[in-house]
């Protein structure tokens, strides 16, 4: 669960960032399917991207394409989805494709690499720099919740937390209910399993024998379903904030919870020093400041400027994505000083993300199912229905309700020992696949122990979404072609904040020169304070 969602209304989308039964291949894939000469798969691997541009609102150098894929493998006759491409054509020789995933899971990849491809354009010296909206995401069929209000109650409430199991557990089988009825039949083949066939499906468009990849949070977990499923088709893989594959939801966000309060302990450390900071001078203090602040702000919510109230939970989730990069550390310090001084929510507004049509307002209707949806007609609750099927598709556990309840009064009290200010609010996410089908046993029984070759795993120690435990526990699992690399910084992933991540990542990529094993980054300069 590398990301959790926060709420507010849809006014900008997410550029980077189901009671229907799965029909997942956790068991297993045949081998004529792995290699894609099964029966009905032929069409898929002899197609070619035709490359076009993207648009006059992208960038004129990022061209834009698709690739067909089976809406489910295992009958690839039943129907059809388009994927969104975008590409950055190699600036000289390229020796193929570098393909990205940035994560979510839910993360449109199009847009993303719009917006932020000139963190990559290095690549470019020996590669075509590609990214993709996987399918339910972004322009490739994308799922939604509908404009009704469920799913917009269950992230914004507190029941769980509180302890109100079964009012909690409600709300989130409405919420599952509702996004089944609205999601399309996509919903049934979301998971990573099917998401892995489709990128080696795009790697064969491409023209590429390998598939070199460079994938971020969920998309380290979506790298690794890959070298599982086709371990002959591994190029040069780097993974980044490396997802946990086997531990169950609970100690997901347990682990989170903990990694989230020691980010946010650093940036109180940093925050302090500075006259304006909005905790005061202490750092044994701060801590207690913010949590008054944040249970004042549950007690009695405050209106935000684009609709809808500001919660003290809501705040928590603001500050969590605030805390994926040092630099936005003092973007934070200005904007909780602005919503405590002068009452004004706008610029904590900006850091909440999910994606979440309030009630009463409406996204667009969807277009015919399978082909791809134009930009502006992506569902505005579409990371958030995404970030939720995906993850429950891939999660096989699914407790009753009375073991929920049973389970909830002990969880509590470890995750707000875990975390005071970010406990809470995890918990709430620990039920979001309540009501749903269970999902695959593939990432937890089947991803392990790979022949592939070395693949270049990246853990920061000061990571709040991916902590980097996962990243050595991950590489012990994956086996012994993992190279790990101990990135000491902070945020969210290291190839964007750190130059000595973003070389050796490079060079990996490019040459195929790989670091020792177990070498490490330091820490780049922290921000000034006051900025």
């Amino acid at each position: 669960m590398p990301s959790m969602l926060s709420v507010r209304p849809a006014v900008r989308r997410c550029a980077c960032a189901g009671a229907l039964t799965l029909a997942l291949l956790g068991a297993g894939l045949p081998a004529s399917a792995a290699d894609g000469d099964g029966p009905g798969l032929h069409r898929f691997y002899s197609q070619r991207v035709t490359w076009a541009s993207c648009g006059a609102d992208r960038p004129r150098d990022l061209q834009c394409g698709k690739v067909t894929v089976p809406l489910d493998y295992a009958r690839p006759g039943s129907g059809t989805l388009e994927l969104a491409l975008a590409r950055y054509r190699a600036s000289g020789p390229s020796r193929g494709s570098v393909v990205l995933n940035f994560g979510g899971p839910g993360g449109a990849g199009v847009p993303a690499l719009a917006a932020g491809g000139r963190e990559f354009m290095d690549l470019t010296n020996g590669y075509d720099v590609v990214a993709f909206d996987p399918r339910g995401v972004g322009q490739s069929s994308p799922v939604s919740c509908g404009t009704g209000s469920a799913l917009y109650e269950v992230l914004s409430a507190d029941d769980a937390a509180a302890g109100d199991p079964q009012a909690a557990l409600e709300r989130w089988r409405r919420a599952a209910a509702e996004c089944a009825a609205h999601a399309g039949a996509v919903l049934r083949h979301i998971g990573t399993v099917d998401s892995a066939r489709d990128l080696d499906v795009i790697r064969q468009a491409l023209g590429d024998k390998k598939l070199n990849y460079l994938g971020f949070s969920y998309g380290t977990r979506l790298g690794a379903v890959y070298a599982a499923e086709f371990p002959d088709k591994v190029g040069r893989m780097a993974l980044d904030g490396v997802d946990t594959l086997t531990e169950p939801l609970a100690e997901q966000g347990r682990v989170a919870a903990e990694g989230q309060q020691a980010a946010f302990d650093a940036f109180l450390h940093w925050c302090v020093r500075d006259l304006a900071c909005p905790f005061g001078d202490d750092r044994r203090t701060a801590r207690a400041r913010v949590l008054r602040l944040v249970r004042s702000l549950d007690r009695d919510p405050v209106p935000m400027v684009f609709g809808g109230e500001l919660s003290g939970q809501a705040l928590v989730g603001a500050i969590s994505q605030a805390l994926y990069s040092k630099r936005l550390w003092p973007l934070l310090e200005h904007a909780v000083a602005s919503l405590v001084e002068d009452g004004d929510t706008r610029r904590i507004e900006a850091f909440t993300s999910g994606g979440v049509t309030l009630p009463g307002r409406r996204g667009p209707a969807p277009k015919a199912h399978g082909v791809l949806v134009d930009p502006e007609d992506v569902p505005p609750d579409n990371l958030a229905a995404a970030m939720m099927a995906i993850n429950c598709a891939d999660d096989p556990d699914r407790p009753g309700a009375d073991r929920i309840g049973r389970d909830l009064a002990r969880l509590r009290t470890e995750y707000e020992q875990a975390s005071p200010v970010f406990g809470r609010f995890r918990l709430n996410g620990l039920l979001m696949c309540y009501g749903r089908p269970k999902g695959t046993d593939f990432v937890r029984e089947r991803v392990k122990n790979l022949e592939v070759p070395k693949m270049l795993l990246v853990g920061t120690r000061g990571d709040p979404a991916t902590p980097y435990r996962w990243t050595v526990e991950t590489a012990k699992r994956l086996g012994s072609s993992t190279v790990v690399l101990d990135n000491r910084g902070q945020g969210h992933t290291g190839y964007g904040s750190s130059k000595c991540v973003h070389r050796k990542v490079d060079d990996f990529l490019l040459y195929g020169s790989l670091p020792p094993s177990g070498s490490s980054c330091p820490a780049d300069p922290e921000p000034d304070a006051g900025d």
